[in-house]
């Protein structure tokens, strides 16, 4: 009898031993069953920056349903970000997104080297030193800037063909927060699509040094408005530009291109097009990475350099929005596709080029001859050109 007894304990022990193994196994292999998932935002989602990364969150939410709980901390300063984070990591959270640029979540991240830091690029990440579980991310937006500048150009070259405006009056206006390169990358691209079609264009830049300020961004196109501009776009974070258009366009011909967010809605008669950056790949990348216990950057589909990853069309990282069709010109589609599908095709050196001279607005010495051509984010996910057209960029603070 006793042997049958030992026998079974025995029996029993494997058993044990095997499913213990199995569960170890399973985990190792990419079975985990559940997340925690943090997401820190620098606003809220009634800004069209923090309302377009939180669609990264609805993505979780609908892919993992209840195998993910997530914790979101809205409206959190660049310079408050240590006590939401901690909160955060107190309440188990496996891995956590930022989309504001706080230069305190590396060292934070050394904190918690068990959980994965995920944030949303606020510098050139080449050669950096981080935390092994600190990753950056961003879309190459200067893509879909060039693009939108496209259907800006074919609406304005409309204008001239019906006589509304003359050559000479081809005018845009960019409503920007910081002279930082980001930005300065994006409302070159933005010229540049615009120029690819009407050669004669310029831009006027006015800064409202601040990244939320519906006041001072509104005001700030409404100044460009009445110094002729006949297209607005903007890098800001909230509907001010939009809402100047929307209001001038019931007497002048005035045309809004958005960013982050469709302005369809706050503004039917003067939204043309949105581009947007797309995080939704990104996100559940790293999920899907942490969810099967496997480094990020194995399971993200972009441009890897170490932590930090990009990408654009080619990979869905950045997407055209809401064309109004009532608005845009006869072959606006077909224009912005032929250039979205030289992006896809991996052709990204037409942009910045031409025979333009840009000149750092912060050191003169430094100046760039785009005759050779500028290859943005080919190092890192941060946008780097920092240079004004000055032939054709004037800058109004």
């Amino acid at each position: 009898m006793k042997k049958v007894y030992i026998t079974t304990l025995l029996s029993c022990v494997v058993i044990l031993t095997a499913f213990l193994a199995a569960f170890r196994l399973t985990n190792v292999t990419g079975q985990r069953d559940h997340l925690t998932v943090g997401f820190i935002y620098d606003n809220d989602e009634s800004t069209p920056y923090t309302y377009n990364f939180s669609l990264a969150k609805d993505a979780v939410e609908k892919k993992y349903k209840d195998r993910v709980d997530i914790f979101t901390c809205s409206n959190v300063l660049d310079d408050e970000m240590e006590e939401p984070v901690r909160e955060l990591a107190e309440k188990g959270c496996d891995i956590i997104f930022f989309n504001g640029y706080s230069e305190l979540v590396p060292d934070l991240a050394k904190d918690y080297p068990d959980i994965q830091f995920c944030q949303t690029s606020y510098r050139d990440m080449a050669g950096v030193t981080v935390p092994a579980n600190y990753h950056t991310f961003k879309g190459e937006a200067y893509q879909g800037r060039y693009v939108s500048g496209i259907a800006a150009g074919m609406k304005i070259r409309q204008m001239i063909l019906e006589g509304i405006i003359s050559e000479d009056e081809a005018v845009v206006g960019f409503v920007a927060a910081f002279p930082t390169p980001e930005v300065i990358s994006g409302y070159t691209a933005f010229l540049m699509g615009v120029r690819s079609v009407v050669s004669q264009a310029v831009m006027r830049v006015r800064y409202t040094h601040t990244w939320s300020s519906y006041a001072q961004e509104k005001s700030a196109a409404q100044a460009m408005i009445d110094e002729g501009c006949i297209v607005i776009s903007q890098h800001t974070d909230t509907i001010g530009p939009a809402i100047a258009c929307e209001e001038a366009c019931e007497t002048s011909p005035v045309y809004f291109v958005g960013y982050n967010q469709s302005m369809s809605e706050v503004a039917p008669a003067a939204s043309l097009v949105t581009s947007r950056i797309c995080w939704e790949p990104y996100v559940l990348s790293a999920i899907d990475a942490v969810m099967s216990n496997e480094t990020i950057e194995s399971k993200v589909t972009g441009n890897i350099h170490g932590t930090d990853v990009c990408a654009g069309f080619e990979k869905g990282w950045v997407e055209m929005d809401d064309l109004n069709l009532r608005v845009a010109a006869q072959g606006t589609q077909e224009a912005m596709n032929k250039a979205i599908n030289r992006f896809k095709g991996g052709s990204v050196d037409f942009v910045f080029k031409g025979n333009y001279t840009g000149v750092n607005p912060n050191d003169a010495s430094d100046t760039i001859d785009l005759r050779k051509g500028y290859i943005e984010n080919e190092k890192t996910s941060y946008p780097l050109f920092r240079y004004i057209l000055t032939d054709i960029i004037t800058v109004e603070d």
